[in-house]
C-alpha cells in the first residue's frame, strides 16, 4: 500500500508536460509583469513574484489607486481569476489557446476592470523571447500536468517554507519567479557582494546586479534539472572549495553544468522520508556555502521550535 507522505509528492516527468510547461511559463511572466507594473520595488525584485496559494499561484494583494486587485491561477478550477477591492471580478477558462490570446484576454479583463497594465509586452531570461502579442507557437495547456505541478510546489514550499524558519537574518519569502519558473528562498550574510556579471538571455545586467548585489545562498525548486524536476541550491559569490563539500542525501549532487547543487525531484519523491531528504539537502548544502564563505552563523540561525520548550506557566 502506498503511504499517504509517498502520495503527496506526485510524479510529473518533465519530458510528458514540456509543451504545457512552456507556455504556462509564458502566462506567469504576463502576470508577474502586472504585478511589477503597481508593486513598489522591494530589494532583489521581491515584489514581482507570484506565491503558492491553496489553489495554484497568485500574485497577492496589488496595490492600485486607494484599492488594490490580485490575479490567481486557480490550478484546481482551471481558470485565472481577477478580483479588486472593490467587490469586481472577472475570470479567464484556463484551456489550451496561444500566448498572444491569453495576453489579450487578460488585458481586456484589466480594461472591463479599469485598471491600467504598462508592462514591457514580451519575456525575460529565454530565448528567443517572442512578444506576447506575436507568440502564436506556445499554446498548449494539459490542465492534470499542471495541477500536478502545483502539488509538486505546494511539497517544496511547505518544506522550504520550514527550512526558512531557521534564519534570523535577512532571509526572502518562498517566492516564485516568473523568469526563470522557479520556487525560490534566499538567504544573506549581511555582506555586499561584487557586482554580477549579468549575462541571463533578454534581461538585462542591471536587473541581475540588483539581484545579486549582496552575498547569499539560494535554494529553490524548478522543473528542470532532473526527469521530475529538481531542488536546487547555490551560493554567489560561489566561495573556494564550495562544490567539493559533502553533502546529503544520496543522489544529491553538484552540475557543473548549472554550477550549484541539484536533487532530483525523483530521487527525493522515492525516498522513504521525502521531507526528510529535501530538508538534508537544505540544510547541507547551505552549511556548505556558510562555512566554506565563512558566515557568522550563530549570529544568523537560531531554533525555530525554541518558544516550545518554554514551560508554560
Amino acid at each position: 500500500m502506498t503511504s499517504p507522505t509517498t502520495t503527496s509528492w506526485p510524479s510529473l516527468r518533465v519530458s510528458d508536460w514540456t509543451a504545457t510547461r512552456d507556455t504556462l511559463h509564458m502566462w506567469t511572466q504576463i502576470v508577474g509583469k502586472i504585478r511589477m507594473a503597481h508593486a513598489p520595488m522591494l530589494n532583489h525584485w521581491w515584489q514581482v513574484t507570484l506565491y503558492v496559494s491553496p489553489r495554484g499561484l497568485t500574485t497577492s494583494t496589488i496595490p492600485y489607486g486607494t484599492g488594490a486587485f490580485e490575479i490567481e491561477f486557480d490550478v484546481l478550477g482551471h481558470q485565472l481569476d481577477v478580483r479588486t477591492s472593490s467587490g469586481d471580478a472577472r475570470s479567464l477558462p484556463l484551456a489550451p489557446m496561444p500566448v498572444a490570446e491569453f495576453y489579450a484576454r487578460i488585458m481586456d479583463m484589466l480594461k472591463q476592470l479599469g485598471i491600467e497594465a504598462p508592462i514591457r509586452p514580451r519575456p525575460n531570461e529565454v530565448d528567443p523571447a517572442i512578444p506576447f502579442a506575436e507568440d502564436y507557437e506556445h499554446a498548449s495547456y494539459d490542465g492534470e500536468a499542471v495541477t500536478l505541478f502545483w502539488r509538486q510546489l505546494l511539497q517544496a514550499n511547505r518544506v522550504i517554507g520550514e527550512f526558512r524558519s531557521y534564519f534570523v537574518g535577512k532571509v526572502s519569502p518562498v517566492h516564485f519567479f516568473w523568469g526563470g519558473m522557479d520556487l525560490a528562498c534566499t538567504r544573506f550574510s549581511g555582506r555586499s557582494a561584487p557586482p554580477h556579471p549579468g549575462g541571463m538571455p533578454n534581461c538585462a545586467d542591471w536587473v541581475m546586479a540588483e539581484g545579486y548585489s549582496r552575498e547569499l545562498s539560494s535554494c529553490g525548486f524548478w522543473p528542470g534539472g532532473g526527469e521530475e524536476g529538481a531542488f536546487y541550491s547555490y551560493a554567489y559569490p560561489e566561495p573556494d572549495g564550495f562544490a567539493e563539500q559533502q553533502i546529503s542525501p544520496e543522489g544529491a549532487y553538484f552540475s557543473t553544468e548549472f554550477k550549484q547543487f541539484l536533487l532530483p525531484y525523483e530521487v527525493a519523491r522515492a525516498a522513504p522520508d521525502p521531507d526528510h531528504a529535501v530538508a538534508e539537502f537544505l540544510h547541507t548544502t547551505y552549511k556548505a556555502a556558510a562555512d566554506q564563505g565563512h558566515w557568522d552563523r550563530s549570529a544568523l540561525e537560531d531554533d525555530p521550535l525554541r518558544w516550545h520548550r518554554t514551560p508554560a506557566r
